[in-house]
């Protein structure tokens, strides 16, 4: 069976190496189509093959023209061109694509219109709001592309609930849970380049939107250094919202020294460090279908708190230390105890490294893939 993996953007390039992976253990003949690799990225193909398929020439500007606006423009205007006009042999030659990401949902349309009836076409719901709500003209009509799959992937009841609640048909929605993951491990440079703290460390990771609440765990924080408590908070990730304001709150109130920025894309092995040297980590998002900086820190061991929003409100007891979603005081008085005490701590923590060691493998996520591909191969035929 021929698969092409498409993720343009490579938005979740480590979900998409691990289950490319998996795939290919199991027989399949998987191409992951993405744009060129920087620096930052870490995917290593195993029995698969990777293709540079997107954004060639944008991302070969991207050093001159910067991230801004400019280069957003330009990533857009290619990508409209790709889909409407650009080679797709690598994908009509594929006996199914596996869509992750549809970054531009008007470019989207057509690259889909073209594909329609040529092969089979699976897409990964990793959240029923694809984007949030945050991100303007890229979701506009993302709804409608749903309807252009043979069959759709979700993680778990919460998407399944939601998409049915859209109008998608039952019947097209698989479920196959999201396994865990590693990043690639920390280097000693890595680690040297974030040493220990001397107090607790809470930590947020990843990239930084204002879905994921990091102004409400701005403001806990606040509350509990205004009442005497001694800890640091890093944000460690790419901020694509203004941060200044968040950063100067911290300032003013006299705490800049318990506050610690390491801002920009970066590398798996500097989050992993990240993660290495945390007592505690984060996701006070307020909203989620299913998180996976969250399943990549679980092989940690550290204390986990979260918001109640999605795949987090599911969580078997005890696994994290929840707060209702959106309230600042809620998230402050569940982050207390863990900063009070290393005991209350470690145990969270053994707690949430068994719960990771108990969900399902990438060889149980490739099985349940090719069934659903299977699936949908026969229902054509």
């Amino acid at each position: 069976m021929k698969v092409a993996m498409v993720d343009p953007s490579l938005f979740t390039g480590r979900y998409d190496d691990s289950l490319c992976a998996a795939l290919a253990g199991e027989g399949a003949d998987v191409t992951l189509l993405g744009r060129p690799m920087r620096d930052t990225d870490a995917i290593v193909p195993q029995s698969y093959t990777y293709r540079p398929h997107y954004f060639r020439h944008s991302e070969a500007l991207r050093a001159r023209l910067g991230e801004g606006r400019v280069f957003r423009l330009a990533k857009a205007a290619e990508y409209g061109l790709t889909c409407a006009l650009g080679d797709i042999a690598p994908l009509t030659r594929a006996d199914v694509v596996h869509v992750q990401w549809l970054p531009l949902a008007p470019a989207d349309c057509l690259m889909l219109k073209r594909l329609n009836g040529r092969t089979a076409l699976v897409h990964t719901v990793h959240n029923a709001d694809a984007y949030h709500a945050d991100a303007g003209l890229q979701g506009r009509g993302y709804r409608a592309l749903l309807d252009m799959f043979d069959a759709l992937v979700v993680h778990g009841d919460t998407t399944r609930a939601a998409l049915t609640g859209q109008g998608v048909d039952p019947a097209r929605i698989h479920v196959a849970p999201h396994p865990p993951m590693r990043l690639a491990p920390a280097t000693p440079a890595d680690l040297a380049a974030v040493p220990a703290a001397s107090v607790p460390r809470l930590l947020f990771f990843g990239t930084i939107r204002p879905y994921k609440g990091v102004d409400i765990l701005i403001e806990a924080c606040l509350q509990l250094w205004r009442a005497g408590h001694p800890f640091e908070l890093v944000l460690a990730g790419k901020p694509f919202m203004d941060v200044a304001p968040l950063t100067e709150a911290v300032v003013q109130a006299g705490f800049a020294d318990r506050l610690v920025t390491d801002f920009g894309f970066l590398t798996e092995p500097r989050l992993d460090a990240h993660m290495a040297r945390a007592d505690m980590i984060v996701f006070p998002y307020r909203h989620i279908d299913s998180s996976g900086a969250f399943l990549s820190a679980l092989h940690h061991g550290k204390a986990m708190v979260t918001s109640d929003a999605g795949m987090f409100g599911q969580l078997p007891d005890g696994v994290a230390v929840r707060a209702r979603a959106g309230n600042a005081p809620a998230l402050a008085q569940a982050l207390l105890p863990l900063i009070e005490s290393a005991a209350i701590r470690q145990s969270h923590g053994a707690r949430a490294r068994a719960y990771g060691q108990a969900m399902g493998s990438w060889k149980d996520m490739a099985v349940a893939t090719i069934g659903i591909y299977e699936t949908v191969l026969a229902a054509r035929a």
